[in-house]
């Protein structure tokens, strides 16, 4: 089955620039369904892992090989028109919650790895937003551990720092605790305008069996 590094570029060609998540969600399953013509795609299928349903935004199976996809589609404001059509992205800020949101997919994709027999997981995020990328000075930031800026390593308990807001921890208090060990790396997805905001980039988290077993083995 193909990475869904070698589909972002295929996408690229036909969609520089989405509306929203779900239309980000809806083109990669198609573009998916072109590559993939044997293939069983899903979108929101509840898959059960132990006692509970996990919503995977993407559900992929070929020939008993299961796909699951979460995607995240973050932007800053950005007015740009691509042929006839418009793109009004809305300025969704609130980095820290997004970085959060985006490490509970990768766990949640670790949970439904672990389960499933041949699956492979990919947390992919999308953005306009260079706040997700660059590397800051300060390290001493209430959401320090959820950085996924280019290079750095994601593995073990990640949490909140001592004094972030109750308002921010709304609904996500708990840490989040990965399995294995990720690095993380950002690639050039689009330029569809000059201005601020105006150039996307994208990174993948790949999530398998064979990373659990690599990390059990480098902590022997």
């Amino acid at each position: 089955m193909k990475e869904i590094s070698e589909i972002m570029p295929v996408l690229v060609k036909k969609r520089s620039i989405f509306h929203s998540e779900a239309d980000f969600q809806h083109a990669l399953a198609w573009e998916i369904h072109q590559e993939l013509a044997n293939a069983s795609v899903r979108l929101e299928l509840p898959i059960q892992v132990k006692n509970q349903y996990l919503h995977i935004d993407i559900w992929v199976e070929q020939q008993g090989e299961p796909m699951a996809l979460e995607l995240k589609y973050k932007t800053r404001s950005l007015s740009v028109r691509i042929g006839n059509e418009q793109f009004s992205l809305k300025d969704q800020s609130a980095q820290d919650i997004g970085k959060y949101d985006f490490l509970k997919d990768v766990q949640r994709l670790e949970q439904i790895v672990a389960e499933k027999r041949n699956c492979i997981g990919y947390a992919v995020l999308l953005t306009n937003d260079s706040a997700y990328w660059t590397r800051t000075a300060n390290q001493n930031t209430n959401d320090a551990d959820f950085r996924i800026y280019d290079g750095r390593i994601l593995e073990g308990q990640l949490q909140w720092g001592a004094n972030a807001s109750e308002g921010t921890k709304r609904n996500r208090e708990q840490p989040i605790t990965l399995r294995n060990r990720y690095v993380v790396k950002w690639e050039d997805y689009s330029q569809p305008s000059t201005v601020k905001y105006g150039a996307f980039r994208f990174c993948i988290i790949r999530v398998s069996k064979e990373q659990e077993a690599q990390t059990v083995r480098r902590w022997r």
